[in-house]
């Protein structure tokens, strides 16, 4: 089964995302900031990656810069999964190797499932 990272800081959220897609059969690493997430991708290669916009410590769009998914990373799908509809925002981070962008607020556990399937087949 695919190998996911969900880098999001709000605990609550995080958890949700992990019991989700556990549920499905896939392999879950957490990580609360772009800091814990280039960690997590020193480690360990993912197939895709959940990622929140707006964290601590490092944002979003400063992991695609670090992580650079399109050179180093070209197998591994990011997904933007975020609550904030800054179109700026998410212009810099598509053109910084994230594949999709997706508003936190719409999606449900079957959303997100579909979701994560639907990217990894892509």
């Amino acid at each position: 089964m695919a190998d996911i990272l969900i880098v999001e800081d709000e605990k609550v959220l995080n958890e949700a995302y992990e019991l989700v897609l556990k549920r499905e059969g896939y392999n879950v690493v957490a990580a609360f900031n772009g800091e814990e997430a280039l960690a997590a991708t020193a480690k360990k290669e993912f197939d895709l990656i959940l990622l929140d916009l707006r964290m601590p410590k490092m944002d979003g769009v400063e992991f695609l810069k670090k992580f650079r998914p399109q050179k180093n990373h070209p197998d591994t799908k990011v997904i933007i999964f975020s609550n904030y509809d800054d179109e700026k925002e998410v212009q810099e981070a598509i053109k910084n190797g994230a594949n999709r962008y997706i508003l936190k607020a719409w999606s449900s556990p079957k959303e997100l499932t579909k979701l994560v399937r639907d990217s990894l087949e892509d």
